[in-house]
């Protein structure tokens, strides 16, 4: 389903919208077709009651779906904000007395950029092995571990680098896991196949109906159309339609780079 998640906004808009069209179309067609003449008085009767549990279904689990995807989007923006604040935690604790922080803050503005450029969309986001990336965090690690060791720095020092630092590795550690997330394919299945049935008891409603009667159910069709593509948008916020947005990390890395953490105007 990556391959599917990952697909721009308007493609997964014209393509849900073409597929509920085409559904409701087959629908109408097939109903003709395949239900025998002396059937067809049958076929309202049993069309009809079914449509209100078939529209019940489908908006509980569109609901339920939307709100946990979007709730999502939000907890991974969250999680970008926390790994720009443990990296703004590590610049400041550098800037202590007696501590050298230009390697510091040279190695944390290295790590930073190269997050952002190779760690940011697509498999690598989720997978993490990223070795430009690895590289680079390995040397901040380095370099804090190697000044929170000098005995003039101090222990309390020391432990709050030392703390930094593990807060941005850990920060990082959650942003992978949250990238590697996907969202269930049975579930995914199951609000297709209830919105397609939707669509198709509609389409039998209207089987005997002429062609612009029959335009009323591209309402139903256009919303299921739509609220599929807005599934498939919101449930890779690392690989889909709306990356997660990485300016917390780009203001620590324009204060970086500006000399804001040594106290430069």
């Amino acid at each position: 389903m990556n391959w599917l998640t990952s697909l721009p906004a308007v493609v997964l808009v014209v393509g849900g919208l073409l597929l509920a069209l085409l559904v409701a179309a087959v629908a109408r067609v097939g109903v003709r077709a395949l239900v025998p003449v002396e059937e067809r008085d049958r076929v309202p009767q049993i069309a009809t009651p079914l449509m209100p549990t078939l529209g019940a279904a489908f908006a509980i689990f569109a609901a339920l779906t939307l709100a946990s995807e979007a709730g999502y989007l939000r907890e991974a923006e969250g999680l970008v904000s926390d790994e720009a604040a443990a990296a703004s935690r590590l610049a400041w604790a550098a800037t202590s007395p007696r501590v050298q922080s230009e390697p510091i803050h040279a190695a944390l503005l290295e790590y930073l950029q190269t997050t952002r450029a190779r760690e940011w969309e697509a498999t690598t986001a989720a997978s993490g092995d990223n070795p430009a990336t690895a590289r680079a965090i390995a040397r901040l690690e380095r370099s804090v571990r190697a000044e929170a060791a000098r005995p003039e720095v101090g222990t309390p020092t020391g432990t709050e680098l030392v703390a930094s630092m593990d807060g941005v590795t850990s920060s990082r550690r959650a942003r992978v896991a949250a990238a590697s997330r996907d969202v269930p394919a049975l579930y995914v299945v199951t609000l297709v196949v209830s919105g397609l049935a939707l669509i198709v008891n509609s389409g039998a409603l209207v089987f005997r109906s002429s062609l612009r009667t029959s335009l009323l159910i591209v309402g139903v069709a256009s919303v299921v159309g739509l609220s599929l593509a807005l599934l498939f948008a919101l449930s890779a916020p690392w690989s889909g339609a709306f990356i997660v947005s990485g300016h917390p990390l780009d203001a620590t890395i324009g204060d970086l780079k500006s000399g804001f953490f040594d106290g430069v105007p």
